[in-house]
């Protein structure tokens, strides 16, 4: 590399340094431009301030998994009930005014699971109640009667007690199917927007439904095949309206009556239109954290970051002298590029995240140790600085690249295969891999041909 490559790429990264630096922490610099405009009169715009985004685990909040109950679908179309879960619990959740929640399905042996993270929420208990609340909407026909019979007979077979006594037992479900509808196709999932209307005759309140072009097709369907039969409508497992069907409907518009009152009318269509879940869901695993102990776990998280980056620092000059003190000035760069792609990207940090950048801290860090160690063998046998300098990243780069690819392999399959706290870590870790590798093999050796070369020969002690 001729000097002119040298000095420009210096120029390059002294560029890139003070861009990132001030993008990770642009306090100081709008501080200055502030003071300009205001003593001297100019319009100059502030730098760019954009805020780290926080995980639940940092800035208080709620993490909830609920299982989905996908036994009233069919297989084939479990994918899409979960991406319509997803949806639609999502939407609903928007409504809590919450920054940018997080809204995941899980599959894992066969069980589907529905995860939501609420981060900076003040009141997990009334957000769970509201997702809670979302009601279940589903219609089903009436069983043929050799279809009933066999299931009436099959509950009859309880030892010691008939249908209709097991029937008044309180506080047991039924372990059966019902004998007397069965579900069909046609869901909340097709739901396009519900209503509220009055009886013209008796001025009681109803609920006018208005299903998609898919499910108007299915409602028609299912009408036509079921003439003269009852097509009952259930809200979350219980029969709201049981109306028989006298002709095939089509237009893809039905109505509920029930003995619900005028505000049980208004919520139950507010519910509706905010989201008919596709599948019942079932809370099964509930995390909080409140703000002042994720406060609490944001400052320690920082107190170690500081920490761990000064100990390293002082490590490097120590053992290594003036080459650590420039690796540490390029791990500094290396931090404010980090903390900069974090803003951009956005990344979500958590407590994983920031030890995975921790790590990447040592792990870039290490890539020097293994050049400067090559080196100083080199300076031994008698070599001048510079081909010291090249002979140490030349035989230090095999370790460095296989060490660093397969930390950042085995990141990508934390990624893939990892849950939402997991996926944290091995992100900032992948990200700091990758800029570790620049930071080690370029800026510490620009750095060290600019302003070293080979006019450190007469104080090689500060080298060794």
């Amino acid at each position: 590399m001729t000097k002119r490559r040298v000095y420009l790429s210096l120029v390059g990264i002294i560029a890139l340094a003070f861009l990132a630096g001030n993008l990770a922490y642009p306090n100081y610099l709008n501080q200055g431009i502030g003071f300009i405009n205001n003593k001297l009169g100019f319009r100059f715009s502030y730098f760019w301030d954009v805020p780290f985004k926080l995980g639940l685990d940092l800035q208080g909040g709620t993490h909830l998994i609920y299982e989905a109950d996908l036994s009233g679908i069919e297989e084939k179309d479990y994918s899409s009930a979960m991406q319509g879960l997803r949806d639609i619990i999502e939407r609903r959740v928007n409504l809590f005014g919450v920054a940018e929640p997080v809204v995941q399905t899980q599959e894992s042996s066969g069980q589907y699971r529905l995860v939501v993270e609420l981060a900076g929420i003040k009141d997990p208990a009334e957000a769970i109640k509201m997702i809670g609340q979302t009601p279940f909407l589903e219609f089903k026909r009436q069983r043929n009667e050799e279809d009933k019979q066999k299931i009436l007979d099959k509950q009859k077979e309880i030892e010691g007690m008939s249908y209709e006594e097991f029937q008044q037992v309180e506080g047991w479900q039924l372990a059966f199917d019902d004998p007397y509808f069965e579900p069909t196709s046609l869901t909340g999932k097709y739901l396009e927007k519900a209503e509220l209307a009055f009886d013209q005759q008796v001025g009681t309140p109803l609920i006018l439904l208005k299903f998609d072009d898919e499910g108007s097709k299915i409602f028609e369907q299912i009408t036509s095949e079921n003439v003269g039969k009852i097509l009952a409508i259930y809200i979350d497992g219980m029969a709201i309206s049981a109306p028989v069907v006298n002709e095939a409907i089509s237009g893809g518009s039905a109505q509920i009556t029930g003995d619900f009152t005028l505000e049980e009318a208004k919520e139950l269509v507010r519910n509706l239109n905010s989201g008919a879940l596709p599948v019942p869901i079932k809370l099964i695993s509930e995390q909080s954290v409140g703000p002042i102990l994720g406060k609490i776990s944001l400052e320690q998280s920082l107190r170690a970051g500081v920490f761990g980056f000064l100990a390293i620092l002082l490590f490097m000059i120590i053992f290594y002298r003036i080459p650590g003190f420039f690796a540490s000035l390029a791990l500094v760069i290396f931090v404010f590029i980090i903390l900069s792609i974090f803003k951009l990207i956005p990344v979500t940090l958590t407590l994983a995240g920031i030890a995975g950048f921790i790590l990447s801290m040592g792990m870039a860090v290490d890539a020097n140790i293994l050049i400067f160690s090559r080196m100083k063998e080199e300076l031994r046998e008698g070599k001048s600085f510079l081909i010291s300098l090249q002979e140490g990243i030349r035989r230090a780069w095999p370790s460095i690249r296989d060490g660093n690819f397969t930390t950042i392999l085995v990141g990508l399959i934390l990624f893939i295969f990892g849950n939402s706290f997991v996926k944290g870590f091995a992100f900032t870790l992948i990200i700091g891999n990758l800029i570790g590798m620049f930071s080690a093999i370029l800026i510490t050796n620009i750095f060290l041909k600019c302003f070293i070369g080979n006019k450190i020969e007469k104080f090689k002690w500060l080298l060794k």
